[in-house]
């Protein structure tokens, strides 16, 4: 293993733009000359590629990953009365959309290798109140949409799928956001797909969807100055728009570099001896550590390599230490945050998320990372624990 103290960041994008920078530098003056900042051609463009990618007929370009979640809650009509399930081990965006829009999170457990909804336990909280599903498809693995389909299905439930982290990843072949009858993404700067900024897209094969979509986003208005909707201003910029119309033709070849990186590191911490199974986490997991898996059928597209160790926190700080970057994602599972304490949720409840929010942490998987990069993030965790 290398000997180099080289610093390893959790995120770089710095050679990603140094080797697009002509091409993205050029998209953004242009806008710049064409003064169209709002929506326009180069929004209509993405759209259209953003739709194609993931196999839908409609792309809805939105102002980020949160709005395309509110925006669609709006458009399917769930609002004050209606329940939404969705699990507590999620970013806040998720239930925090739920909730903006008057609706009711219903939480469920996660799968403790996956991170993504438990499907086992979905239909034990269905209620005559419920109206909706939004799987979330967690660190860039799909959930078994598959059942949750067939749940939705039997019970007459609409599906969200929440993309934010997944743009690209796959199912038996499937893309994600294929599957319910609305697909939320994020263009967030750290995403697979990031841009200069916040944006997002809501995608979908129903016209009627995409058609209320399009009002929503923009006040509900249609024609102009005339509003059958109450709606907001949830409109992707045009800026945001071209670059990553610049970005999208690379997005597979950065999905493969993401899980190139993944494979190595599988390889050197099983080297180290380091790599346990999700069944040490129930019976201790005092030396070593659980690596992320890919279910069968599924393709990855490592938005984030998250292990789990049960020593987290010193581990963090061990690496750090070492100028080697990680994060948590996320500290605290969402029914034990103070502004959803209401939902009448109490620790305990949810034993998988609390432990991941506990125990989990995140390694640099970024495309630009080097075999020596890599070698570096192994050596000082092996180090930590030797």
């Amino acid at each position: 293993m290398s000997e180099s103290k080289v610093s390893v960041p959790l995120l770089d994008l710095k050679p990603q733009y140094a080797a697009l920078s002509d091409e993205l530098d050029k998209a953004v003056l242009a806008v710049a000359r064409s003064q169209y900042f709002i929506l326009g051609p180069e929004v209509e463009c993405f759209e259209a590629g953003v739709a194609d990618y993931c196999a839908v007929e409609h792309g809805v370009g939105v102002s980020s990953g949160t709005d395309a979640l509110i925006v669609a809650l709006m458009a399917l009509g769930i609002g004050p009365g209606d329940e939404v399930i969705t699990t507590p081990y999620t970013f806040f965006g998720t239930v925090g959309s739920i909730v903006r829009v008057g609706a009711t999170p219903v939480l469920v457990d996660i799968e403790p290798d996956t991170f993504n909804i438990d499907v086992s336990k979905i239909e034990a909280v269905i209620t005559d109140k419920t109206r909706a599903i939004i799987p979330v498809h967690l660190f860039g693995q799909m959930a078994d949409m598959r059942a949750i389909n067939q749940i939705a299905r039997e019970h007459d439930l609409l599906v969200i799928e929440d993309a934010a982290q997944a743009i690209g990843s796959k199912q038996n072949d499937r893309p994600a956001c294929s599957f319910g009858h609305i697909g939320c993404l994020s263009f967030f700067p750290t995403k697979n797909l990031g841009g200069f900024g916040d944006g997002g897209m809501v995608v979908t094969d129903d016209a009627d969807y995409a058609s209320i979509l399009r009002q929503l986003r923009n006040h509900g208005m249609e024609p102009k100055y005339y509003h059958p909707r109450v709606g907001g201003n949830f409109r992707l910029d045009a800026l945001q728009a071209a670059v990553l119309n610049v970005k999208l033709p690379h997005l597979n070849t950065w999905h493969e570099q993401r899980r190139e990186n993944a494979s190595l590191y599988n390889k050197l911490f099983k080297a180290a001896g380091l790599n346990r199974t999700a069944d040490a986490l129930d019976s201790g997991l005092s030396n070593g550590i659980v690596l992320p898996i890919e279910k069968e059928n599924n393709y990855h597209i490592y938005n984030q390599f998250v292990i789990y160790s049960e020593q987290r926190d010193a581990l963090m700080e061990h690496m750090k230490a070492n100028n080697v970057g990680c994060e948590i994602y996320y500290p605290l599972a969402l029914h034990e945050q103070e502004c959803f304490r209401l939902l009448g949720y109490k620790k305990g409840d949810f034993p998988n998320s609390e432990r991941a929010a506990s125990m989990s942490l995140a390694l640099p998987i970024y495309p630009d990372l080097t075999t020596e990069m890599i070698e570096r993030v192994v050596e000082v965790i092996a180090d930590f624990y030797n």
